[in-house]
């Protein structure tokens, strides 16, 4: 199975770039998208070979996730099943026979850090709680917009960007929890440097300069990991200033 994530920033913008020849080129099972900015009904196109997930936000224009599949999910759960939580659409989860997959959109701590500690404190324990739930009924694969670099390798300048959202120590250590319950980061167990980013500022050329973030993930439980024949990123696929990311399971 072929599991992609990618945050489209808005999914009627990528409408307009390409979004449904990627989806036929890709040939992807799954297909997870986060910062949809819209509800299903503002969605003017079709998706053949595709049912459509939709978890949109209260707000309009804001967040929100969806999952394209091709496959009929056994169940589909919306949020995490707290309210504080689940009122933008960060969270969409599709369960099929083998393994759940978890659609994740997580807060960015802001500019500011004015919601960083909402993230960590609160978000953040939650989130993995409701992963950990979700263990004991079979395995896990989330994957999304993790809105963190984890390791230094994991942006192209780090010591300038030191307790900036996204590579604080806190939400760092957050990442950090979610690994040593056990969950791997499937990119790094098959590549060990750096370079390879999902994210770039739409600011300075930075894409074209490589001048990124890897603040994408797929994610999965450790009983997945005989399983797992790739992971890769496609920073060659534009339409955001985020790239696919993905796996492969057998």
């Amino acid at each position: 199975m072929k599991i992609i994530s990618w945050n489209v920033n808005g999914i009627r913008s990528v409408l307009g770039k390409g979004f449904q020849d990627f989806l036929l080129e890709a040939d992807a099972d799954v297909v997870c998208v986060q910062e949809i900015k819209a509800r299903a009904e503002q969605v003017h196109a079709e998706f053949p070979g595709y049912s459509v997930l939709w978890n949109s936000a209260t707000r309009p224009g804001y967040s929100g996730t969806a999952i394209f599949t091709r496959t009929e999910p056994l169940s589909v759960q919306y949020g995490i099943g707290r309210e504080e939580h689940d009122q933008e659409g960060r969270v969409l989860t599709a369960e099929y026979e083998d393994f759940f997959v978890v659609n994740v959109y997580v807060p960015n701590s802001k500019r500011e850090l004015s919601r960083l500690a909402y993230r960590v404190e609160s978000w953040g324990p939650d989130f993995l709680k409701f992963l950990r739930d979700l263990e004991k009924k079979k395995p896990v694969v989330f994957c999304g917009d993790l809105n963190v670099a984890h390791t230094e390798i994991d942006l192209a300048r780090p010591q300038g960007n030191l307790g900036n959202a996204g590579f604080t120590p806190e939400e760092r250590a957050d990442f950090g929890c979610f690994l040593a319950a056990g969950f791997l980061d499937t990119f790094r167990e098959f590549e060990a440097g750096g370079g390879h980013y999902t994210w770039w500022s739409y600011q300075n050329n930075a894409r074209a300069r490589n001048i990124g973030w890897r603040i994408d993930y797929c994610c999965i439980s450790p009983a997945l990991r005989t399983a797992l024949q790739e992971a890769f990123i496609w920073p060659q696929v534009t339409g955001s200033d985020h790239c696919p990311v993905g796996i492969v399971l057998t």
